[in-house]
């Protein structure tokens, strides 16, 4: 029985990781580009998640609406002002900029919220229910199964919409879908728009589970980047089976040498798989 629960708190946390790592992809798999403003992102969506409860009694779970209207502007915004400039140099410069923004924006957030940790503390919490011997966290359910739900929503908008078919021919071959009328910087500014989208929800999910403070922003990017790795890049259903994998694996990890060494078994893990299998689980050998 106990290697039953572990393995459904790995899965619950595997959603969630999920949810963090999909809008990575997504950005790095069409733009080419390692977004290091990820992190922040997550922690900004946990931050509106936070106050849209504390001042608006907005149930977090209802706020990743708002959280991430507020992400896609603010990443279109990045995009289009920005990275769109140097959207064609080597990957280095890319990561450089990402990079000092990122320091720039988590700045900002430890002078505007300080980095001391809050926590949203719901006053009606759903409790735990027990199903066959096994506990189930309702809030972590409820917030894995909308995690999962939106990453479900993500790969249905690249397929199925017009602006998700956009994405995939920009990420497939940018100059032949500019030949066939494709905006392709606008492109750009949407995908990377969605990526922090999918990062503002996260992280309205997240803030029922974790406490958030700005200094949580690298394990998110951490998290992140060994997920994308891990499931196959640019692959939303890989984002999907590599968070779950990663939260199986977290899980089983905590119990053999404790649960302060999370991290650690994620590299370890992305370090194993780079040697072994560096496309991924489900990712295409020659992808770039």
């Amino acid at each position: 029985m106990l290697y039953a629960q572990i393995l459904v708190n790995g899965l619950i946390l595997g959603g969630l990781y999920a949810c963090i790592a999909v809008g990575f992809s997504l950005v790095w798999g069409v733009l080419n580009v390692i977004n290091i403003l990820h992190g922040s992102f997550v922690v900004l969506g946990s931050y509106v998640a936070y106050f849209a409860y504390v001042h608006l009694g907005i149930h977090p779970f209802l706020s990743i609406v708002l959280s991430g209207a507020l992400l896609f502007a603010l990443g279109y915004v990045i995009q289009a002002g920005l990275i769109n400039r140097v959207i064609a140099a080597p990957v280095l410069t890319t990561l450089v900029l990402t990079f000092g923004l990122e320091l720039l924006l988590n700045n900002a957030v430890l002078v505007a919220f300080s980095a001391d940790y809050r926590a949203v503390q719901l006053a009606n919490p759903m409790g735990s229910q027990i199903i066959g011997g096994i506990v189930f966290p309702m809030e972590r359910v409820m917030a894995t199964l909308l995690a999962l739900a939106l990453t479900g929503l993500l790969y249905l908008m690249l397929a199925k919409s017009k602006i998700g078919r956009s994405i995939v021919a920009v990420r497939m071959d940018p100059e032949a879908a500019a030949l066939m009328g494709v905006k392709v910087k606008r492109i750009y500014a949407v995908t990377f728009g969605v990526g922090a989208l999918m990062a503002g929800a996260a992280g309205s999910l997240l803030s029922v589970v974790f406490p958030i403070s700005p200094l949580n922003s690298t394990e998110f990017l951490g998290i992140a980047f060994v997920v994308c790795v891990l499931g196959g890049l640019g692959s939303i259903a890989g984002a999907m089976v590599g968070g779950l994998a990663l939260g199986v694996i977290e899980s089983f990890g905590a119990l053999l040498i404790g649960p302060q060494h999370g991290l650690t078994i994620a590299f370890s893990l992305l370090i194993l798989l780079l040697i072994v299998r560096p496309t991924g689980i489900m990712g295409r050998r020659g992808y770039e």
